[in-house]
């Protein structure tokens, strides 16, 4: 999902090593947030985590190294976006590198993940963006902040706990409120507020990365007793992101100086998992 995030950067000649990301999201791009939350069942500080990168320790990522955002921007040349609950974040650390917001668990909406304990929700994230503006202007004054943050790309990936972590488990009341069209409606009410919310604090270049398959990632495949593919996930999925896909079109057009884009990974994971050999895997039993 991160590699679509830099690929619009890059095919709209945005990337160079000036670029600042902040970015919000869930634990596909939570590079130690949950780290720092005492209170969470969803943390990646276990052996296992991180023995492809650095020293071979955890590092709070939810992955074995770096993650896809990692790895590419490594490859483009940006500044790694610290956690932005990590201590070493300071002021001067995000005006050069941007703040990383992201949370394991977290989700579009507050009560998602409230089995993990705690974690940052989108609502929870914007309000810590808020307070790394009011920081920033502390430093570098009101008109430089606005430069600042117009100039900079926001990258929101988040969602997926929503369906998996909220919606498709009856411990959550969403699946006992909702059918599948008013909850989708429900998501896109609340992420269309959120997205304002952060243009009014000066995000003006945003890409909002659309949900993967999750009928195929290993939750989605245990949730079907026979294995394979999860259509009835995968068509949820595929329903919020033609919605978030509108919501961002119009969002585009209708704030002021704004470019809000979507990025669809969906097709992309599905091609990779339909054509593993294409890209260099093996096969990958569906």
């Amino acid at each position: 999902m991160a590699l679509m995030i830099l690929w619009v950067l890059v095919r709209n000649g945005r990337v160079s090593c000036k670029v600042v990301l902040f970015i919000f999201g869930d634990s596909l791009i939570d590079v130690g947030n949950n780290n720092y939350l005492n209170g969470t069942l969803s943390k990646a500080n276990f052996p296992w985590y991180g023995i492809d990168m650095g020293y071979g320790k955890p590092t709070g990522r939810f992955t074995n190294g770096r993650t896809v955002a990692d790895i590419v921007g490594d490859k483009m040349g940006l500044p790694r976006p610290p956690a932005f609950l990590d201590p070493s974040s300071t002021t001067d650390v995000i005006l050069k590198n941007g703040a990383n917001y992201a949370s394991g668990g977290g989700g579009i909406l507050n009560e998602t993940g409230d089995l993990f304990g705690q974690r940052l929700s989108f609502y929870r994230q914007i309000e810590l963006f808020q307070g790394t503006r009011e920081m920033i202007v502390r430093s570098i004054g009101s008109d430089e902040a606005d430069v600042f943050f117009k100039s900079a790309q926001f990258v929101v990936a988040i969602g997926s706990n929503d369906f998996l972590n909220n919606f498709l488990l009856p411990i959550y009341g969403g699946f006992w409120t909702y059918n599948a069209d008013e909850f989708i409606n429900h998501l896109l009410e609340t992420l269309e507020k959120q997205l304002i919310v952060l243009h009014s604090m000066g995000a003006r270049q945003l890409t909002f990365i659309g949900l993967g398959p999750l009928g195929c990632i290993p939750l989605g495949r245990i949730m079907n007793l026979f294995g394979g593919y999860q259509e009835y996930v995968n068509n949820l999925v595929i329903k919020f992101n033609n919605a978030a896909n509108q919501l961002l079109q119009g969002l585009s057009t209708h704030l002021s100086d704004s470019t809000m884009r979507f990025s669809d990974a969906y097709r992309m994971v599905l091609e990779i998992i339909d054509n593993p050999q294409k890209y260099g895997w093996g096969a990958i039993l569906h």
